[in-house]
């Protein structure tokens, strides 16, 4: 095998691959992977999975599964790294979206867009961005969340021109903590969401922030 190769799957949160995917056939063999181990998440959850599960589903070896992932835990922080991309995606064009004329309007529909992820996104409700993952220390120093909070901030402050401070990305962090923890008991048995359950974290959420930056 060769030495790991670290390679950006998601711009900032970094993971360690074994090998780095520069030809088309290798990245549609990880895109498998990764698929595969999405679909098997929403099936048994993230402690459950295996290498073994991810190779069968993926109608791979379990050496393919090696080039690439040294363990189980590389596979899920790449997973982890694909839900951010993807769900910052799609809070980035909930901002940008020129029917807001606020920012509480854009933000209001970026968080909308993430209880539409976790119905949509195959292994976001089990893992979402991966912030559960034991990891110590943790990857470059700084959760998931944390980063997700940053984007948001940078997006409406060149949108709307709001204050891009430290005061204003901790509060958003600790409002995006906060969802996090209802939304994930609102999908924990639903695959649709507990509808009470996302409805308390929009309020508390919107309540939290309102009453807690200076905008």
């Amino acid at each position: 095998m060769s030495a790991h190769t670290t390679i950006d799957i998601a711009a900032e949160p970094a993971v360690s691959l074994r090998n780095e995917p520069v030809q088309a056939r290798s990245t549609a063999r990880l895109t498998a992977l990764l698929d595969a181990a999405a679909s098997i998440v929403d099936e048994v959850g993230i402690e459950r999975l295996t290498t073994a599960m991810v190779a069968e589903r993926a109608g791979a070896s379990i050496g393919t599964v090696y080039r690439y992932f040294p363990d189980r835990i590389v596979l899920l922080q790449a997973l982890g790294s694909r839900n951010f991309e993807r769900v910052m995606a799609r809070i980035t064009d909930a901002i940008k979206d020129p029917a807001h004329a606020d920012w509480r309007g854009a933000l209001s529909t970026a968080f909308a867009s993430v209880i539409d992820t976790y119905r949509t996104e195959p292994g976001f409700r089990g893992l979402r961005v991966g912030d559960q993952l034991d990891l110590r220390p943790l990857p470059n120093g700084r959760t998931h969340k944390s980063l997700v909070a940053e984007r948001i901030v940078d997006a409406l402050s060149t949108r709307f021109g709001v204050e891009n401070s430290a005061a204003s990305r901790f509060t958003l962090e600790a409002g995006l903590e906060m969802s996090d923890a209802l939304v994930a008991r609102a999908f924990l048995t639903n695959p649709q969401g507990d509808q009470e359950f996302i409805d308390i974290s929009t309020s508390a959420v919107r309540g939290f922030i309102g009453d807690n930056i200076g905008w």
